[in-house]
Formats: structure tokens, C-alpha cells, sequence
């Protein structure tokens, strides 16, 4: 029987594979099912996550997986800028056994980087970060970045990124071999510019500044303009990379977990 934490591990674990999509559904009976425990220790589990700011909960429509808003999605690059800049710039020495750990963490990206399953290629970059935080010693920020990685994560999906994995692990190579050499600026430099690169990969602004374009055409009578585009639903964006979300994802959740 699972219990809080292991629930809520499991759906942070999931929003980093990209395997949960914003807007999902997460259903108290279905999970409790999936767990082989209580809906009150789903609820709890549930609880926690809303209060880290990865799910929501109406009280007609249950519980969700966030969508970002696009201040939200500001919001979160710039909060992951002073952790992760913080961290490095804290930083006076980093053990021999860390930058072993890190380039361990850098040669498994490298390999999901070449492989198929595109779950664990995003699940391992974003979980770079959360090493480097534990490598830098401090496991509470680690634990923090965890939480900001898993909602960027999920702004890559709503807000369509098109940002390049080999280019992102690459960088994260590069910010290591800065810390191999003690170059504390240099890492500095190379983590600004790498959140940097991710959030600019991002679709954040409406064409020219009408948050109505994409619906305003999708409902422009039949006939005028160019072929109307369908609007697509949170749900649909499930990767970056051209994955299909499926049409319920409360039926999903049992595939992913």
C-alpha cells in the first residue's frame, strides 16, 4: 500500500517524463485504485502537491495538473535564475565524488538523448538540475527546484517549446566541466544563458499581441481566409515532440503511474 509521499513522487516523476499533461485530471477513486490505498491518503498526497504548486482542485471538477499562466510561466523561469544562479555563485568547492556524480548524470542524458523514449530524456534533463542542487549541497533546494523544474516542464508542454534536447544536455555538460575547473563565473554565466535559451524556446506571446488570434480565426465564419487551424486543448499538448495526448486523461493515468 503506497502512502502520501510515494503518490506524490510518482505524479512529479510523471510531469517530468512529460507523461502528464497540463490540465490532466487526477481522479481520487482512480488513483486510490492504482495505489491499492485510501482516497484519504490521495487526497493527502494531492493536498501536498496543490500547496508545491503542481496540481489544483475545483469543487465541481475535482483535481487537475496546473496550467501555467503565461505571468506564471515568467514567473517560474525567474525563480529557477536565483536558486540555480544562487547556488553556483554560493559555491567555494565542489568534491571530486560531485562532478563524478554530475558527469554520470551528463553520459545518461547523452544516451536518452539518443534512445526512443522521449519520457526519460525529459525526465532526466530536468532531473539535472535537482543534482546539481544535491552535488552543491543543499538538499533543500534541491528539493525546491524539483517543484520548479516539474512546472517548467509543464510550461514546455502547454506553451509548445522548441527547445533542443541535445543542445539542453549539452549545456548542462558545459556548466559541469565550469564546475570541474573551479570557474565559479563561468558556470554562473553558462546557467543564465541555459535557462535562458530554454525560456526564449517557448511560444509565450500571442501574435501581435491579440490574446484572442487563435480563437478569433478558429471562429471566423467558413470560407474567409486560410483554412482555420483547430484550437488545441491543454491536453493535446502532450510533448514538444509530437506525442498525442490522449482524449481522457484520467483513463491515461493508469498507463503513466
Amino acid at each position: 500500500m503506497a502512502n502520501a509521499s510515494d503518490i506524490s513522487t510518482r505524479i512529479i516523476e510523471a510531469v517530468l517524463a512529460q507523461k502528464l499533461a497540463p490540465g490532466a485530471r487526477l481522479g481520487e477513486q482512480q488513483l486510490a485504485m492504482l495505489f491499492d490505498c485510501s482516497r484519504t491518503i490521495v487526497r493527502e498526497a494531492l493536498t501536498r502537491l496543490a500547496a508545491r504548486g503542481i496540481v489544483t482542485v475545483s469543487s465541481r471538477r475535482g483535481w487537475y495538473v496546473i496550467e501555467p499562466s503565461l505571468s506564471e510561466a515568467r514567473e517560474a523561469f525567474e525563480a529557477r535564475r536565483v536558486i540555480e544562479m544562487g547556488l553556483i555563485r554560493c559555491t567555494t568547492e565542489v568534491s571530486k565524488a560531485a562532478i563524478k556524480k554530475l558527469k554520470a548524470h551528463i553520459k545518461t542524458e547523452q544516451a536518452a538523448v539518443k534512445g526512443s523514449d522521449v519520457g526519460l530524456r525529459s525526465y532526466l534533463l530536468g532531473d539535472f538540475h535537482v543534482c546539481l542542487a544535491e552535488c552543491l549541497g543543499n538538499s533543500l533546494l534541491a528539493d525546491t527546484l524539483r517543484d520548479f523544474t516539474a512546472r517548467t516542464t509543464l510550461i514546455a508542454m502547454l506553451y509548445q517549446s522548441t527547445h533542443d534536447a541535445a543542445h539542453s544536455c549539452a549545456e548542462h555538460g558545459r556548466i559541469v566541466e565550469a564546475l570541474e575547473a573551479s570557474d565559479w563565473v563561468l558556470a554562473e554565466q553558462l546557467m543564465q544563458a541555459h535557462i535562458g535559451h530554454v525560456q526564449d524556446a517557448l511560444r509565450l506571446q500571442t501574435p501581435n499581441g491579440d490574446p484572442l488570434a487563435e480563437l478569433r480565426s478558429a471562429l471566423s465564419p467558413v470560407g474567409e481566409g486560410t483554412k482555420p487551424k483547430p484550437v488545441r486543448l491543454a491536453h493535446d499538448l502532450h510533448t514538444s515532440l509530437g506525442d498525442k495526448s490522449p482524449k481522457d486523461p484520467s483513463t491515461y493515468l493508469g498507463a503513466l503511474l
